[in-house]
């Protein structure tokens, strides 16, 4: 049984006390260095996944420094991630390009302007046959200033709802705790309203699943008295600080990859003169990272 309904207390005091043994204290906690992500070593990849096994994130840091999409992709492949997310933002080969562009920024989507991104996890408006498991970032080019991701496991934001009160978990499971409305462009359905929970166990691999937006636009909680009280926890929680949310500005050559954790930016700013401008590739995946499922793990 499923340690994450919230009926099965003895399963989730075993998952919690071996999720929480070891977890690491520090940003710096969660980085491996490699010599070359297009060609990881054995123990490279064996030394990212310890580490995506205990957190659901990793983050890689490498000297590549070049546009070079194909050092996402092939990260990707090393864990199992194929099946690209090829929304409609992204670019032609199904990667998306993250760095300002004003015809895309002017038009509400803030990852491609230099504002802030409030915590959420990729794909929350996606379906639930379309789910985000994992995606990877790999920085080209930081900001001239800021930039910086915050980033906390949503299996950890679980732990600190469920020990809190487990009746949050509960309204959040809720199959319709959250929408996100329809998607229109000059009178155009571009995305239909997708309704469903926030927390979910995922049929494939057992795992839990989280689709969260902080955005206070453009969504629509479900009106009950529990609901409201579980997304204030949640927005305190996210307000606050922890020991378990990591802070970091990735570097060039830097990349993160994850089981889709929840995760923000800060604003930054670019410098035209000195010919600094963040690039980001991002990959997000249908799959998960290949040896963290639940099922395999048992954490």
């Amino acid at each position: 049984m499923s340690p994450f309904y919230v009926e099965n207390e003895a399963a989730y005091q075993r998952w919690r006390a071996a999720k929480l043994e070891r977890y690491p204290a520090t940003a710096e906690g969660l980085v491996v260095t490699v010599d070359n992500p297009l060609l990881l070593t054995d123990a490279e990849a064996e030394a990212m996944l310890g580490i995506c096994r205990k957190t659901n994130m990793v983050i890689y840091a490498s000297r590549a420094r070049r546009e070079d999409k194909a050092i996402p992709r092939t990260v990707g492949e090393r864990f199992g991630l194929r099946r690209l997310d090829n929304n409609m933002l992204a670019d032609d080969d199904g990667i998306t390009s993250l760095q300002v562009v004003p015809g895309k920024s002017q038009r509400g989507y803030i990852p491609y302007s230099n504002r802030r991104l409030l915590w959420h996890t990729d794909g929350y408006y996606n379906s639930a046959d379309n789910r985000i498991r994992a995606f990877v970032l790999h920085c080209v080019s930081p900001a001239a200033e800021g930039g910086e991701n915050s980033l906390l496991d949503h299996e950890i934001a679980y732990i600190l709802m469920r020990d809190a009160n487990p009746d949050h978990v509960r309204a959040l499971m809720a199959p319709d705790a959250m929408t996100i409305p329809a998607n229109t462009e000059a009178g155009v359905e571009t995305r239909p309203a997708v309704t469903g929970p926030v927390f979910s166990v995922d049929p494939v691999g057992g795992n839990l699943h989280m689709r969260y937006t902080a955005r206070t636009r453009s969504i629509e909680w479900k009106q009950d008295a529990a609901t409201r009280a579980a997304v204030q926890f949640l927005e305190n929680l996210l307000a606050g600080e922890s020991p378990y949310m990591f802070r970091h500005v990735m570097a060039a050559g830097q990349g993160l990859m994850c089981n889709n954790v929840l995760h923000n930016r800060t604003a930054f700013t670019d410098d035209a003169d000195r010919g600094i401008a963040r690039l980001v590739y991002r990959a997000r995946y249908y799959d998960r990272v290949r040896g963290t499922n639940f099922n395999e793990t048992g954490h």
